[in-house]
């Protein structure tokens, strides 16, 4: 049988392997990296480089969350939890930590500090948590009719002398805190202890409607938030509360569509004159004038999770299993749609905006900004998948560079699976890429790249130590590339030490040292899907003229 050719499809195949020709040639030209130590000059918060698990020996990471669907319910009188949806509404004593009060906090708040880590602890404030009595409870039965719940508070009454266990107030937990752990309530601390205001509440009437059947409003978040913050301000003021804790895009907006949303999203800000526009914007502008009347500040870190909607061939990139080369394409750009306007990533959320660019971070900086300006901004979660391949890896310190570049305060990575080796080799190319402790900087300084689609940089100096800088390296392109790098230093760097993170190794590996003959500008080749962490060192301690 004949085959009939579709002319017209032949030329459009033609046409596009023509521009991923052209494409792949200008990208094998090479591209050009501008680093300007005296530009864009900010500090770098310790905090970025957290874990939603205890801090690994040696890792040299700084933050750790307890946080979670299962410290929504949690009893620190008795430390029993409940799984909510996660598993059958089950009432157990999964945490740990025995019969002892605030027992299954203890080893993570020791691991902590153990490891010169911050910590962020989960504050229950749903109205209900977990009593001593294991079993599965119905999702049906009201809490305040179940044998599996006790109420909970913020505060006790004055007449409550002792721990009580029926209520439990929330307040007793947190002085029990700072009396067993009060050196981390210090000012100036590089192992604070703060406070979560629960977890993704939004999502109550879904992951526990066993505690929190009722859908959520605007104004009881609000009103919760007010009452546990001011609590925990006046008994830890040092310790910054975090809030709202929003699971994504639908909670930032509208609070998973709360039946009070069109209202107070409509309703006119004093401060800015202007309607709300969303819930966040809402949120922040309301505990703003609840610091205001209270005096002091209620809410120090905005706190949300971000796990990207974005897809290839239809599948999420957090898909942990999926190395689809469509999904992993759209995993190395997904960074992208944290900071470039230019970018368009595939998602409902880009739909939602009309086809526009998510531009995430400048997007919250402008709502805090208007709204309660000094506020910090932390992802408590978040994670790109692929823990198990070279592009998670990628992702992943893309991630990093751009929350250091862009001010974000306090991160934690939510392992999505049991074993993530590249987003932790990842972790290690800022924290401890030699395998003894070296880290990238704490000061960001201006970093740019020709080509932002194949390629990342990212540069840092040493505060304490200002004879080298360090530089990351990113290349998201299945081949070589040679990076052209210019730098504007009044150091003059005579050679770069070089770790690299490739498919090959999941783990950073020294490469060698390359010398630097030229105090302007130096090439370095990056291999194929690869990170690079450069050492530059100024070995002859000379100045640029």
């Amino acid at each position: 049988m004949k085959m009939r050719i579709n002319k017209q499809a032949l030329c459009a195949c033609a046409l596009l392997a023509a521009a991923v020709s052209v494409r792949a040639a200008q990208s094998q030209n090479g591209v050009t990296f501008t680093i300007n130590a005296a530009q864009d000059v900010h500090s770098i918060s310790r905090y970025i480089y957290g874990i939603n698990q205890p801090i690994p020996s040696g890792s040299n990471l700084t933050y750790d969350r307890l946080g979670g669907n299962r410290w929504t319910a949690y009893n620190w009188t008795n430390n029993y939890s409940n799984a909510g949806n996660d598993y059958r509404y089950s009432n157990d004593t999964f945490l740990g930590g025995r019969s002892t009060p605030g027992g299954a906090m203890i080893p993570r708040i020791e691991n902590a500090a153990a490891n010169h880590a911050g910590l962020l602890l989960t504050v229950p404030m749903n109205g209900y948590v977990s009593a001593a009595k294991s079993g599965f409870a119905s999702p049906t039965t009201p809490p305040s009719d179940s044998p599996y719940f006790v109420p909970e508070y913020a505060n006790a009454p004055a007449s409550v002398t002792g721990m009580s266990t029926k209520p439990v107030y929330e307040n007793q937990f947190v002085q029990w805190v700072k009396s067993h752990f009060p050196k981390d309530f210090t000012a100036g601390t590089t192992t604070p202890i703060n406070f979560d205001l629960d977890n993704e509440p939004s999502l109550w009437p879904n992951t526990h409607p066993e505690v929190h059947p009722a859908p959520l409003t605007y104004a009881e978040l609000l009103q919760k938030s007010i009452t546990y913050s001011s609590m925990i301000k006046s008994i830890v003021p040092h310790s910054l509360v975090y809030g709202p804790v929003s699971y994504g895009w639908g909670a930032y907006r509208t609070l998973q569509n709360a039946r009070d949303s069109a209202a107070d999203n409509a309703a006119m800000d004093p401060y800015t004159g202007k309607p709300y526009g969303n819930f966040l914007s809402y949120y922040l502008a309301k505990m703003r004038l609840a610091g205001k009347a209270a005096g002091k500040r209620l809410l120090d870190v905005l706190d949300l999770h971000w796990y990207p909607e974005a897809t290839g061939n239809g599948t999420r990139i957090t898909t942990e299993s999926s190395t689809d080369p469509a999904v992993v394409a759209a995993r190395l750009q997904a960074p992208r749609s944290l900071w470039d306007s230019t970018y368009v990533e595939k998602s409902w959320i880009a739909q939602s905006l009309g086809g526009k660019a998510i531009d995430l971070l400048p997007r919250l900086q402008r709502e805090i900004n208007a709204n309660y300006p000094g506020t910090k901004l932390s992802f408590s979660e978040y994670n790109y998948g692929g823990g198990s391949d070279i592009s998670g890896g990628i992702a992943e310190a893309d991630v990093l560079g751009i929350f250091g570049k862009y001010g974000v305060y306090s991160a934690d990575e939510w392992p999505g699976a049991s074993s993530e080796p590249f987003i932790r080799a990842a972790f290690a190319m800022y924290r401890n890429y030699n395998g003894h402790g070296a880290t990238f900087g704490d000061k960001s300084i201006s970093a740019g790249t020709s080509n932002v689609a194949d390629t990342s940089v990212y540069a840092s100096l040493d505060s304490k130590d200002p004879s080298h800088m360090i530089v990351i390296a990113i290349n998201k392109t299945a081949h070589a590339l040679t990076a052209t790098i210019h730098l504007d230093h009044m150091k003059t760097f005579d050679k770069a030490e070089i770790y690299q993170l490739t498919h090959s190794s999941a783990n950073p590996v020294f490469v060698g040292n390359r010398s630097i003959t030229n105090p302007k500008f130096f090439t370095y080749t990056m291999p194929a899907y690869s990170v690079s962490t450069l050492n530059l060192i100024a070995v002859r301690n000379r100045s640029r003229n």
